[in-house]
């Protein structure tokens, strides 16, 4: 699986493109699809001063993008583009119909997104003194 997702970065780009257009979407996606109702928020596990939705959103996508590069000289650029996506994404709400900005939502965001760049790190480091 890591061996597909770094030779076919094709994989990141999509999901990428899905959340991105699931994220910017007026009202919310899942509870049209899933509840028949634009307004509802389904909810994976009850928040604690995070969006845990936002969170697991931003750790898969995280996670994907690293496995995807891992074989790439662009790993920092990965880390500032995602980094400024969970920002921008999350202040777009401001703009967006039947949307609204949470700073729990962007805490969650940027929670997803450093802990993936800290283990990320830490393997690194680990793989480097082996």
């Amino acid at each position: 699986m890591i061996n597909f997702l770094s030779k076919y970065k094709i994989v990141f780009y999509t999901t990428n493109s899905f959340f991105v257009f699931i994220y910017l979407f007026p009202g919310n996606i899942m509870g049209c699809i899933f509840y028949n109702d634009c307004f509802y928020q389904p909810q994976i596990t009850p928040d604690f001063y995070i969006s845990s939705n936002h969170f697991y959103g931003f750790v898969m996508l995280s996670i994907i993008g690293f496995l995807s590069f891992k074989t790439s000289k662009n790993l920092n650029l990965l880390k500032v583009y995602l980094i400024l996506l969970s920002i921008l994404l999350e202040i777009f709400h401001l703009i967006i119909p039947n949307r609204g900005f949470e700073i729990q939502d962007m805490f969650g965001n940027l929670s997803g997104v450093m802990i993936v760049i800290i283990i990320n790190f830490f393997l690194n480091n680990e793989n480097i003194k082996s």
